[in-house]
Order: C-alpha cells, then sequence, then structure tokens
C-alpha cells in the first residue's frame, strides 16, 4: 500500500483487492470514499468521447469549421459570422444532448436497480409516457411556453410515478409487480396520447407528433441551459443517495436490517428518477431506450457487480450525443434524434431477451 498527502486530501492506494480488483480510497475531512480504479479508468474515457462527440457536433454541417476556428469561436469574444454558428445555433443542442443523455442513463440505472431487473427503465414502465402525457395536455390546451411545458410533463410524471406505484404496492413494492402494472399504465397513456393527437388541430397535431417522437432539433439556450442546470441539481441529490442503490439491490430484508426505510427511500428515488425523465421530455419529447441500454452497457463496460450511476449517466450522454450526430449528419435526411435511439435501442433490446433467455435454458 502507499500513501500519498496532497493539499489535505489523503490518498490511499490498494494493491488489488475486492476479488483481484484495484480500488483506491481518499479522504477529504473526515468523509471517506472508495473508488474502482477500472470504473474510474472507464468514466475518464467515457467523458473523454463524449467531449469529443461535442467537438464534432459543434464543428460538422454545411457549414464546416476547422479545429482552429473551433476553438477561436469557443475562447473569442469577437461577434463573428462563425462564433455564431458555434455558440448560439450549435451549441445549444450539443450541450442538451450531453445533459440529457445522462439524465436518461442515470434515470435508468436507479430504476433498475429499484427493481432488480435490467429491462426497467422509465419509457418500459409509464414515466416517459406519463411526462409526455402531461406536455402533451399543456401544448394543446394552453399552448404552452417551455417553462409551461416542463411544469407539465413534471406534474405528469409524478401523477403517473404515484399511480403505479399504488397499484403496485402491496405490503410493500416488488420489482416485477412495478414493471408489470408500469407497462400497463403506460400501454394506457399511449392509448390516451394518440386520442389528444386525434382530436386537436391538424397544426399542433404535427407539432406534437414531431416533438413526440424525441426531437433536439430548434434546442434554444433557455431549455438546453434550465434543462441542464435542473438535471444537474437532480443527479447531485441521486449521487448523495446512491449508496442506497446498492443495499436495496440486495433485497428489501437485507436493506431493512442495514437500517435502510425501504419504501421511503425507494419512493424518493422513484421521484428524482422521474424528475429527470420529465426534465428531459419537456425540452425534447420523449427520447426512449437510453435509459434502458445506458446503465447495462456501462455494468458490463466497467465490470461491475450492479448497476452504477456515474458511468450509466456518462455512457447516457454518450450514446444520445452520438445519436443525435448521426441523426444530424450521417443519414441522407435529418431526422429527429428518437428515431435513432429507437433503432439502437430495439437492437439491444432483442439482444438482452435473447441473452436472457439463453442464461436461463
Amino acid at each position: 500500500m502507499t500513501q500519498r498527502v496532497v493539499e489535505g486530501t489523503e490518498v490511499k492506494h490498494y494493491a488489488p483487492v475486492n476479488y483481484g480488483r484495484r480500488v483506491v480510497r481518499w479522504r477529504v475531512g473526515k468523509l471517506w470514499f472508495k473508488s474502482d480504479l477500472r470504473v474510474v479508468g472507464v468514466c475518464l474515457i467515457l467523458a473523454a468521447v463524449g467531449i469529443a462527440v461535442f467537438l464534432f457536433s459543434l464543428a460538422s454541417g454545411e457549414y464546416r469549421i476547422s479545429l482552429p476556428q473551433l476553438m477561436q469561436a469557443l475562447t473569442d469574444s469577437t461577434e463573428s459570422f462563425t462564433r455564431t454558428v458555434v455558440v448560439e445555433w450549435r451549441m445549444p443542442r450539443a450541450l442538451a444532448a450531453l445533459a440529457f443523455g445522462a439524465a436518461l442513463g442515470a434515470s435508468g440505472a436507479v430504476f433498475q436497480s429499484l427493481t432488480r431487473n435490467p429491462l426497467a427503465s422509465p419509457d418500459i414502465i409509464g414515466f416517459s409516457a406519463g411526462a409526455y402525457s402531461g406536455a402533451l395536455l399543456v401544448i394543446i390546451v394552453i399552448s404552452g411556453n417551455y417553462l409551461q411545458v416542463a411544469a407539465g410533463a413534471l406534474v405528469g410524471g409524478l401523477i403517473t410515478a404515484a399511480l403505479v406505484y399504488l397499484l403496485a404496492f402491496k405490503r410493500g413494492v416488488q420489482g416485477f409487480r412495478l414493471i408489470i402494472v408500469g407497462i400497463a399504465v403506460s400501454a394506457t397513456l399511449s392509448s390516451i396520447n394518440t386520442w389528444l393527437l386525434l382530436t386537436t388541430d391538424l397544426d399542433t397535431a404535427m407539432m406534437a407528433a414531431v416533438w413526440g417522437a424525441g426531437s433536439l432539433n430548434g434546442t434554444t439556450w433557455t431549455q438546453a441551459g434550465v434543462g441542464s442546470l435542473l438535471a444537474l441539481g437532480l443527479l447531485l441529490v441521486i449521487l448523495l443517495l446512491a449508496h442506497t442503490l446498492r443495499q436495496l439491490e440486495m433485497g428489501d430484508d437485507a436493506a431493512s436490517a442495514l437500517g435502510i426505510r425501504v419504501e421511503p427511500v425507494r419512493l424518493l428515488m422513484m421521484l428524482l428518477s422521474v424528475g429527470l425523465v420529465a426534465v428531459v421530455t419537456a425540452a425534447a419529447g420523449p427520447i426512449s431506450f437510453v435509459a434502458l441500454a445506458a446503465p447495462q452497457i456501462a455494468r458490463r463496460v466497467a465490470a461491475t457487480a450492479g448497476n452504477s450511476v456515474v458511468p450509466s449517466a456518462l455512457m447516457g450522454a454518450v450514446l444520445l450525443a452520438a445519436s443525435d450526430y448521426v441523426a444530424q449528419h450521417a443519414l441522407p435526411m435529418m431526422l429527429p434524434v428518437g428515431t435513432v435511439t429507437v433503432v439502437i435501442g430495439g437492437g439491444y433490446m432483442i439482444w438482452l431477451l435473447v441473452r436472457e433467455a439463453r442464461k436461463n435454458n
């Protein structure tokens, strides 16, 4: 073991432990933290990939920008056409892709940990549909602005979460029952959403339908800035409570024995995750399958025993940013990013179902 002290922070590096894996512990004041070195490495790589995709998104398009021009536009405050293209037109969308992808990845990690099921995600068990219903009502009834749509999405998501929780509650909430009830509620809400689109005027229906596919087209600084700040705040709260997910993954009885108040903690984590989904839905519509795929891909890359929030968030950011780049530049015509994530997520879900079926045989 080696020990090093840097600016009041004591860091201890340990030889391979924890079944052959290296871990590092550090202390800030009286608090001790521990991290798996492989997980740290994976997070750094994912962060680097996310930054690279972000920069490619800023430089790509009909008006191509070289790397020196891009760096000058980002660092020089002088008004120019290049700076307008980069900062005002492209950056809000690129930033929103990273922030919203991280929000969806973290939300999926929480739901999969709570249900102990790799097929659980907000878009599968109805919370995305609930947020979409709330936002759709605001769009159709009052033609609301972004903040009103965000409020409608949040209220719709919370009402759906409460309904699913109450219907699934029977001496506690079991993961399988929560998923089944959520699928039923999602199907009902999808039918209601279709009815709303069919009964409104054509222009509103077309606008809502495009937005409902999950799109970052026309993302403004208001949407990207407010959405990113809200997502960051919710993510920080989830990170503070992330240790409870590990204990809940061991089962309700084991978590209770360790002093966890199972149902209040589960409900709080569900509400925080619904908040993340509502933030994304309000700005970009329901973007499917990122919350489903990101935690499982991150889990396999980092080789962790369960879903971790930080790797899942970073993987979600990379997936959505890369999908948005493909939707903008790699296809003959520009498509909503939700179309690309559905293709990727659908293929991943088929692979996951086949893998689980083979494992059980």
